[in-house]
């Protein structure tokens, strides 16, 4: 079974960005996947404290819920990243996300352990931009390189530009579709 793992950096539930990222996780479950979706603010996180505990083990010196983030990210095939853009970038919620994978790649640079024990694995970014938001070339940069420090192809994106409005993606069905066939594409290459 293909592992799937949906990450949901948006701050509002039931919006846009979630909305993008069910149709991908459905489209991924569709094609075989087993998918599981994480939304970031429900969660107990704390920010990178950068104090370089893990150089030397791999492991983050912090307890809260990133430790099961980092389990997720160990077992994805899949990794699907969701976030709206907020000022040219990624959400609090997802940067922050990102910054405590400081360990793993401390365990795959540093210790010689590879997270996802070298299998092949691909990504995706799903982003929504509403008006005055001039481009997603920061976030996806910032995307981009943390699938290269989790060792994930980015194999595709979604961004969706000029959504305005709680849930109005909705109103788009063609781009709900494409979200769907890129969870189901996203689903072959690593089966």
């Amino acid at each position: 079974m293909v592992r799937v793992v949906g990450i949901m950096g948006s701050p509002r539930i039931g919006g846009n960005t979630d909305i993008l990222l069910d149709a991908a996780l459905e489209g991924a479950g569709e094609a075989g996947g087993d998918a599981e979706k994480v939304i970031l603010e429900k969660l107990d996180l704390r920010g990178c404290r950068e104090c370089e505990s893990c150089f030397k083990t791999g492991r983050c010196i912090l307890k809260d819920d990133m430790e099961r983030i980092h389990g997720l990210l160990d077992e994805a095939d899949v990794l699907i990243m969701a976030s709206p853009i907020f000022f040219s970038g990624l959400t609090a919620q997802m940067k922050m996300m990102i910054d405590r994978c400081q360990c793993l790649w401390a365990g795959n640079f540093l210790l010689g352990k590879p997270i996802g024990g070298g299998r092949r694995r691909v990504g995706a970014f799903l982003s929504v931009g509403g008006r005055g938001d001039l481009s997603f070339n920061g976030a996806k940069s910032v995307v981009r390189a943390f699938f290269l420090t989790i060792s994930v192809e980015y194999a595709g994106e979604l961004l969706v530009p000029g959504i305005e409005g709680k849930g109005t993606i909705s109103g788009h069905p063609s781009v709900l579709k494409e979200a769907r066939d890129l969870g189901a594409s996203l689903v072959a290459l690593v089966k």
